[in-house]
Formats: C-alpha cells, structure tokens, sequence
C-alpha cells in the first residue's frame, strides 16, 4: 500500500495517538511470525503469538481482542479503554483516533464508539432484493422515487475503529450496544478493503491526501 506493508499504516497512526496518551501501548495480535516481523520494525509491541484457535476463519474479532486485553493484564498492564484498529482500514488517523476518544470520554452514559459512515447509493430506501429477477424493494414496497435529500441520514460501519471502555468491553463481549456512539468518518476515509478492486481505490485515494488533494 503506497511503498509500506498494509498494516503499517494502522500502526503509525495507532504511535501517533498513543504518544499523547500517557501509559497507552500499540499491541498487534497475529499468529503469523512474518506479520509479527513486519509490526515489531514498524514500532508496535507483539508481547505474545495468538493461539491457532484463536486464528481461525469463523473466530470473531471480540475473543480476539479479549485474549489480547487478559494477555496484557497477566503481565500487569492495565487499561481504562481499549481501541480495536485493523489494519484493513488504513486511511484513518492518529487526530481521528484522539477526537473519537475524546468525544467517548466527554459524552455521559456513553461505553464505546465505533466509526461510521454516510450511507448515499446503499441508502435502504434505494436498495432491492430480486424475486425470479423481478425487483423486490428492501424498504421502498411503493415504488415510490425519492431524491437522496429526501431521504432520512443512515449510516454503516465503516470499520476504522472500534473504541471501548475495557470494563464494559469484557461485560458486554461487544462494541455494539444501546451505549455505544458512532464517530462519523468522511467518504474517503470509509472504504475497507477486502479484495484487490478496494485495494486498488484505497491506494489512490492515499496517494491523493500525500499530494494534498484530501484533506
């Protein structure tokens, strides 16, 4: 991605915002020694190997982080928050990392934050499923047009951060729940990448804020 490891940008912003935080650490759970290798020259803490159960393809990513969080703890680190960054989201920063966290330390009631983005073209009053390849509107059963002003604000997970407080974390098992807020992200910084066509648009799209194009 761009001249560095994919991952590598998920590790230097997670550096920037923990330099601000006082006893903060950038851990990175794998079970991959090559991936390990990669983390440790870019800067990041790998105190342990995750366990081979604990890398399987139907394995959630809550058992994941709570395996890491319990690791840290047996060898007598402690945290108020834990803040769940993958490396598949490259695109946010180390501002937005300290802006989510403040804005979950000042909000009362609030657990946890999760980044989210503004749904446009997968608006649910614009999304369909087929019926013997005739339409079969998700949410819109009138068939009615809406224009996308008309429609009310939804959004999605976009995946570039998943922030909780750790005791409600290991109560809950979740980042998701009635206490959790949204940290909305801009267009350009929503996209995960999952196959070579959103790797591709990432790239770009990091290559344009390096030229100052974004912002």
């Amino acid at each position: 991605m761009c001249g560095k490891p994919l991952i590598a940008w998920s590790i230097e912003a997670a550096l920037q915002a923990a330099a601000q935080i006082t006893g903060a650490r950038v851990i990175v759970s794998t079970d991959s020694e090559e991936i390990a290798d990669v983390a440790r020259n870019y800067g990041a803490l790998v105190p342990f190997m995750r366990p081979a159960e604990l890398a399987q393809d139907h394995v959630g990513h809550i058992d994941v982080v709570l395996h890491a969080l319990i690791a840290m703890e047996e060898k007598g680190e402690h945290f108020d928050y834990l803040a769940m960054v993958e490396p598949t989201s490259p695109q946010r920063t180390a501002l937005d990392l300290m802006q989510a966290l403040d804005f979950l330390k000042k909000t009362p009631g609030a657990e946890s934050l999760v980044g989210v983005g503004k749904t446009e073209s997968c608006h649910p009053m614009f999304l369909t499923k087929l019926k013997g390849g005739f339409l079969d509107p998700y949410e819109n059963k009138d068939f009615k047009f809406y224009r996308r002003q008309d429609t009310e604000d939804v959004y999605f997970f976009e995946g570039s951060m998943y922030i909780s407080k750790t005791e409600s974390l290991k109560a809950r098992r979740s980042f998701y729940h009635e206490k959790t807020l949204g940290y909305i992200m801009p267009k350009w910084k929503s996209f995960e990448i999952d196959d070579i066509v959103d790797f591709i648009l990432v790239e770009r799209l990091i290559q344009a804020r390096i030229e100052g194009i974004l912002e």
